[in-house]
């Protein structure tokens, strides 16, 4: 089952490689990771996607909280969460299939941010699984290269993760 964990930490160096470390140790994959400053310079929140029995997500939960530079921690559930991925796909675009994809790229509310005479670059920020149905509806036009960033979540609602108590 895949979780989301959403950690406030110090803006300090070091601090994501000793969060990614602890990953590593418990032998847990990594399957997304987006970091990013708040609207506190000195505070980041990193935004993990792991995959995992709960079990093994509760004592992940435990070995964060010990580390010095966290401040605050949430695994949220699905239910809970708005969650965005950003994806750059460029894809081999000749005269008689331009229309198509303007049409997919249109339909999947996404942009085109790049144009030449042989491939066409696709802006898009969806869900994940968003994200995968478009791949796959373009797969048959020749995709070229995919880019891709870890998952952002945020509670739903008025709930918030914030250092202020």
């Amino acid at each position: 089952m895949k979780h989301t964990i959403s950690i406030l930490v110090e803006n300090h160096p070091g601090v994501l490689s000793r969060i990614s470390g602890l990953f590593a140790r418990r032998s847990f994959n990594i399957e997304s990771l987006a970091v990013g400053v708040t609207d506190d310079s000195t505070i980041s929140r990193i935004t993990i996607v792991v995959d995992g029995n709960d079990y093994t997500v509760e004592q992940v939960e435990k070995q964060l909280n010990k580390l010095i530079d966290v401040i605050k921690l949430k695994t949220l559930t699905p239910s809970e969460t708005i969650s965005r991925e950003l994806m750059l796909v460029k894809v081999s675009a000749n005269s008689s299939d331009r229309g198509d994809i303007i049409n997919i790229v249109k339909v999947m509310d996404a942009k085109i941010c790049d144009i030449t005479r042989t491939t066409m670059t696709i802006e898009a920020s969806q869900t994940t699984e968003n994200l995968d149905n478009m791949l796959e509806i373009l797969k048959p036009y020749g995709i070229r290269e995919v880019v891709r960033t870890g998952t952002i979540a945020a509670q739903k609602g008025s709930d918030t993760i914030t250092a202020k108590k």
